[in-house]
């Protein structure tokens, strides 16, 4: 491999403590004039990545620094509630001339991020056309197509030509971030079709965009859920998908990066209801602001599980004759809810990448049913073995073991088939099945394993 000398690459920066602190004294001895020149050559994204590693004051310190088109830069990439925050230290002529920086999708995000008053006071600032727009793009909920959409497109009418539609994407190149079709559009504004980039260098000027335009069309409303479009994008590998009312009029389009940001909200609000919390967290977030938000739901286990120390309590006179079957109760509740656990989460993942839907979904569960036979039959086995070797004789009996081992795999079963099905239940009530691996659900299953488990010793002891 020759190294070409020509070009020039930059090194990927590695935001560490060492880095923060010489920012810090930087930021300390107000050295303005240094702290520009160690970010000039540096990704936006880098910068915030500085940014949300800082204080509020430091971080709105070197922020004040910035000229607008690169401040317009770094403020997308900055996280969102750190974002509010700095944004709330800014003056509203400020936050204009970042706006004004923004493409439209960008520009409506920082909009929302701000108190209504402040909002309208920027949007007074800025150029009436561009105020007009963001105001019907906030119309439309930030998690829909709408709201992620960008009206920024380069279009041209059925009758242009290869030369005229050249001509559009030379004239909005500089405003216009990505550019990846062409859209072609009627005289009433109904999109058509599109022309890839490349067809405008291969084929000769005069040529009718409607003679080469792709007519197999794939758009959206903008209504649609920001998971809806992801998945459609994946689906069908585009890096564009335009976004069209009810009578096909082209109102904007969204891009794949905005995509590459909504599956990572997604998947962190996912992750976020698997532990059972409601809201994002952020590492600014104080003490106090991080318990309030966790504290509900720790509630809402405790009691559920003082639901678990009532039931135990009912069996008492069972305890007291085999106190032996109290040494089992952790593996049981265990297994039962890590099996539990494993089909939801799985069957939450499949239902919000599409892989199945819900009138295919008894196919599924039928999987999951002997899914859940073998590992409970492997797991019983094990029991079964560990119950002889380590309580051998005179405290266990074989009969018991069996026994135990038998009531492992009835917990593990029927866990599993409730940790699959529960999601599907979300679904069908339009609920986000993601909430069905939280702690509601999780308590639920060691109620129902204790009921099994307490149930089969009774009889159990019935017989004996």
């Amino acid at each position: 491999m020759t190294e070409n000398n020509n070009l020039t690459i930059k090194e990927l920066i590695k935001v560490d403590k060492e880095l923060l602190e010489n920012v810090s004294i930087l930021i300390e001895n107000q050295d303005s004039q240094s702290i520009l020149n160690l970010l000039a050559d540096l990704h936006p994204a880098d910068v915030a990545e500085i940014l949300n590693h800082l204080n509020l004051e430091d971080a709105t310190f070197i922020f004040n620094l910035l000229d607008n088109e690169t401040a317009s830069e770094v403020v997308v990439h900055l996280d969102d509630n750190f974002r509010s925050d700095i944004l709330g230290e800014l003056n509203s002529e400020k936050i204009s001339d970042i706006v004004d920086e923004l493409d439209s999708d960008d520009a409506v995000d920082i909009m929302g991020d701000l108190p209504e008053e402040v909002a309208e006071e920027v949007l007074s600032k800025i150029d009436k056309e561009d105020s007009e727009e963001f105001k019907e793009l906030m119309k439309y909920p930030e998690d829909s197509a709408g709201g992620i959409m960008s009206s920024d497109f380069v279009y041209v009418h059925k009758d242009s030509t290869i030369k005229d539609a050249i001509r559009e994407v030379r004239k909005n190149a500089e405003e216009f971030e990505h550019i990846y079709q062409v859209y072609v559009i009627d005289d009433a504004g109904r999109l058509l079709g599109f022309v890839q980039l490349k067809l405008l260098l291969i084929k000769p000027l005069k040529t009718k965009v409607n003679t080469i335009m792709s007519e197999d069309l794939i758009f959206v409303s903008p209504t649609a859920d920001q998971e809806e479009v992801a998945r459609i994008m994946e689906k069908y590998d585009l890096v564009s998908l335009p976004v069209v009312d009810e009578n096909r009029i082209m109102l904007g389009r969204i891009t794949i990066d905005d995509i590459v940001d909504v599956i990572n909200e997604e998947a962190t609000e996912d992750i976020q209801k698997i532990a059972g919390l409601s809201e994002e967290q952020e590492p600014n977030y104080s003490v106090f602001r991080i318990s309030r938000i966790r504290l509900p739901w720790l509630a809402m286990a405790l009691v559920l599980e003082f639901f678990n120390a009532i039931l135990l309590s009912s069996y008492e006179n069972i305890i007291e004759q085999f106190y032996i079957a109290t040494f089992f109760i952790p593996i049981v509740m265990a297994m039962g809810g890590s099996s539990g656990t494993q089909a939801a989460i799985v069957m939450v993942r499949s239902l919000s990448s599409g892989e199945i839907w819900f009138k295919h979904s008894l196919s599924r569960l039928i999987k999951e049913f002997g899914v859940a036979l073998l590992n409970g039959l492997a797991c019983s086995v094990v029991l079964l073995l560990g119950v002889t070797v380590f309580f051998p004789g005179n405290k266990v009996t074989f009969e018991f073991g069996i026994f135990l081992s038998a009531a492992l795999l009835t917990v593990m079963v029927t866990a599993t088939m409730l940790g699959a099905t529960i999601p599907l239940i979300f679904k069908k009530f339009k609920t986000d099945p993601a909430i069905a691996t939280g702690p509601f659900v999780t308590t639920a299953n060691d109620i129902l394993g204790l009921i099994i488990y307490f149930s089969l010793i009774t009889i159990y002891l019935a017989g004996r």
